[in-house]
């Protein structure tokens, strides 16, 4: 009881200190007295919370909208003050839907026209930075959109005050950085790779990693905030190319912890007996451990606050589990020189590898290794007749074409894991892959929203499940196979970066989850890092010498020099480039899949 007068006490403080302003902001660990704020609770998230207040008679225009805004930001938690701000015949028509817009901070509110009067129109300019949509996917909008304008129209009412009679976009919130930073968190779900097949079962043992970005709630702890998305399933860029073992109709009832483990109470229909427990224990564990939730500690799974089996517990341990869940991001490096490929040491060039992939030629181009190092793919140039070729990388391998096409008409190569090879066809606008370890020969994959565009890179992720195309010079989107391995099809693209004024020179996957972009401007180069899930980006700090192809795994990168002079690589440690192999035929470095 003392703490909960502390609480109002605080917050009529901060309530009569920011009424000026139209908002107030309190410390709030969720859900804690202020006082407690976090109360060291690891499955919770301190973040500040959004007091709106509602229109006071004496405000400017200016400064009810400013408090309109404020209470967009406070919505989620306090929906009831942003209808204080609008005209009754505003507030039955207008609706939170659709995306929130997150524009920067310090919007500028100018008067269009008159500031005073009866009819007031204010119209605030923000530029706008992202939206997130409503399965909490963060999109960032590409830098050439402009600045955003929106026209709010204000009427005096009988006792003097303003109320908004309209907003020129409509429906919808709109968030400044500042209010995301206060209340959303970056947050990593993980899902099944490949969408479940009969009695449930997924093809492999893989996790895939779907970044949202959720809001802090001050009624829930975080922990339980994240159990709860992800029993919703994916986001839109991940349907029906992932899957889940909770099925539709779950809920959780509370997630708590105590010293040594957390406990996950859920409801709903679940089959216990029926079950990938398997599944059900990667997701869980990853999903909690890795948002730092669990932190290592014993998980346990109830199911209606009783043991989740009839009379035995489903416990998760901190060593349960194989870290190959997520991959590995451990293979040896190659490149190639006069055509042939060499393993890339840790301190010097090693030997070319076994068969034809290891003898000079110069009748194929961007070479590709598969999983595991058992085939090279190649595009083939004219001498060879084009098309993308195969071999066996072992004494008796030969070069197979496996797909027909000009050079100049074929996307270099890229490994799915399965061991399928994947190209895209220019010529005839269509995606293109084969098996060569099973023998069958080349076949059409849909992707329709790739009709029309002009493809010139396409890149599987070595989760198996995205896919990265360029299209153009400038623009990189991203997808994801879905349907399943029988009849796979790509879809959910979405634009991940456009450029202007630049090029992009190369694309590489560094894990599932992120992919680097080699983007070239007039007069400098650039890496940039990107987190396929909500487009996050950073830039490496770049090499006096220009780069003309790239290659990644986990924390390696390396970068071939143009002119087939050398070979770079990025050190993490002293965040700069350092020559591997020095001046030479030196190109095209590899990495298996990705």
């Amino acid at each position: 009881m003392r703490s909960s007068r502390r609480l109002v006490a605080a917050l009529a403080v901060a309530v009569v200190a920011w009424a000026g302003s139209g908002c107030a902001v309190i410390p709030v660990g969720g859900p804690f007295p202020v006082d407690e704020a976090g109360g060291g609770d690891p499955m919770s998230k301190p973040f500040q919370r959004m007091i709106a207040v509602p229109p006071q008679p004496a405000w400017a225009p200016i400064q009810v909208v400013q408090g309109l805004q404020a209470a967009m930001a406070a919505y989620a938690d306090e929906p009831g003050v942003l209808s204080t701000y609008l005209t009754p015949a505003a507030a039955k028509t207008w609706r939170p839907d659709g995306p929130i817009t997150v524009i920067a901070n310090r919007p500028k509110y100018d008067y269009v026209g008159k500031s005073d009067g009866d009819q007031v129109v204010i119209r605030l300019t923000g530029t706008p930075v992202a939206r997130i949509e409503a399965d909490d996917t963060y999109m960032p909008y590409s830098a050439a959109v402009g600045d955003i304008s929106v026209d709010f129209t204000l009427v005096k009412d009988a006792q003097g005050g303003y109320h908004v009679q309209s907003v020129e976009r409509g429906a919808g919130l709109l968030l400044t950085m500042d209010d995301v930073a206060r209340a959303y968190r970056p947050t990593k779900l993980y899902f099944l790779a490949g969408p479940p097949g009969p009695s449930r079962l997924f093809a492999e043992r893989r996790l895939v990693v779907d970044r949202v970005w959720l809001r802090v709630k001050p009624t829930e702890n975080f922990a339980q905030t994240i159990v709860r998305r992800l029993l919703d399933g994916p986001s839109k860029a991940l349907h029906g190319a992932v899957g889940s073992v909770f099925p539709q109709g779950m809920s959780v009832r509370s997630v708590r912890s105590d010293d040594d483990r957390v406990v996950v109470d859920l409801h709903g229909p679940i089959a216990p007996d029926d079950l990938y427990t398997d599944g059900l224990k990667a997701q869980l564990k990853w999903t909690l451990n890795n948002n730092d939730m669990a932190n290592g500690r014993t998980i346990e799974v109830q199911l209606d606050g009783e043991p989740f089996y009839s009379s035995d517990p489903l416990v998760i341990r901190a060593d349960d589990m194989r870290e190959d869940w997520l991959g590995s991001n451990v293979s040896p490096a190659y490149y190639v020189s006069r055509g042939a490929v060499r393993s890339l040491g840790d301190d010097r060039p090693g030997n070319a590898v076994q068969g034809p992939a290891g003898q000079p030629n110069e009748l194929y181009s961007r070479l590709a290794m598969s999983d595991g190092g058992a085939m090279v793919a190649a595009r083939g140039t004219p001498a060879a007749g084009g098309g993308i070729w195969v071999t066996r990388v072992a004494p008796d391998g030969r070069w197979q074409r496996w797909i027909q096409g000009r050079q100049e008409d074929l996307t270099p190569p890229s490994w799915h894991r399965d061991g399928t090879l994947w190209t895209y066809d220019r010529a005839n606008d269509t995606v293109l892959r084969c098996d060569p370890a099973s023998g069958r020969g080349p076949e059409r994959v849909a992707a329709p929203g790739l009709d029309g565009l002009d493809v010139t890179r396409l890149r599987v992720s070595r989760d198996g499940v995205r896919v990265a195309v360029t299209v153009g010079k400038n623009e990189v989107r991203v997808g994801a196979i879905t349907g399943g391995g029988g009849a796979p099809m790509l879809g959910n693209f979405q634009t991940l970066i456009t450029v202007t004024d630049e090029e992009i020179r190369d694309i590489a996957w560094r894990d599932g989850e992120r992919l680097l972009v080699l983007v070239q401007s007039k007069n400098a180069q650039s890496v940039r890092e990107i987190y396929v899930g909500d487009g996050q980006s950073t830039e490496l700090p770049a090499t006096n010498k220009r780069l003309e192809s790239i290659s990644a795994l986990g924390q390696r990168l390396l970068a071939a020099t143009e002119g087939r002079k050398g070979i770079l690589e990025f050190n993490q440690d002293k965040q700069g480039w350092v020559s591997k192999v020095g001046e030479g035929d030196a190109a095209n470095p590899i990495f298996s899949l990705g």
